[in-house]
C-alpha cells in the first residue's frame, strides 16, 4: 500500500500591519477615555437667586501715607484699635464670624498689617490680607 504525501501549502495571514493598527486604535481609545466627560447625562441643576460669595464685611485699608481707613472713613492711628474692635463687635451681631479684609499699599509698613491681623484674630474674626 502506498501512501501519498499530501503536499498542501498552508496559508498564513500576515498580521504585522494588523498589530500596528490595533495598537494605534488602543492608544486612541485610551486617550479619548481619559478626556471624556464622566457626566454624560445632562441634568438641569437649580439656579440660586442669591449670590453665595462671601461678602467683604469690614474693609481696612492702609495707604502709602500710613493713613488707616475702615471702609472709606479715615481713622487716626491712635484710635484705630478701639474702632476696629467696635466695628467687629457690631458685625458680630449680624453674623457669627465677621471677615476683616486688609488692603495695604506696597509701601505700607508690614508691621502695621500684622498688628491689624493679630487684633482681628484676637476679636475672633476671619482675616484676609491683600497687598497691592
Amino acid at each position: 500500500m502506498r501512501f501519498r504525501k499530501k503536499r498542501t501549502q498552508e496559508s498564513e495571514v500576515f498580521t504585522d500591519s494588523l498589530n500596528d493598527i490595533l495598537f494605534i486604535l488602543l492608544m486612541f481609545f485610551l486617550i479619548v477615555a481619559t478626556l471624556a466627560n464622566p457626566n454624560v447625562i445632562k441634568v438641569g441643576l437649580p439656579k440660586g437667586t442669591r449670590d453665595t460669595k462671601a461678602k467683604q464685611q469690614i474693609m481696612v485699608s492702609i495707604d502709602k501715607n500710613q493713613q488707616f481707613y475702615i471702609g472709606t472713613t479715615p481713622i487716626s492711628s491712635s484710635g484705630f484699635d478701639s474702632s476696629l474692635a467696635a466695628e467687629i463687635a457690631r458685625f458680630r451681631t449680624q453674623t457669627d464670624t465677621p471677615t476683616v479684609v486688609i488692603n495695604a499699599d506696597t509701601t505700607a509698613f508690614y508691621g502695621e498689617v500684622y498688628r491689624i491681623m493679630l487684633l482681628a484674630k484676637k476679636e475672633k474674626a476671619k482675616v484676609v490680607a491683600r497687598i497691592d
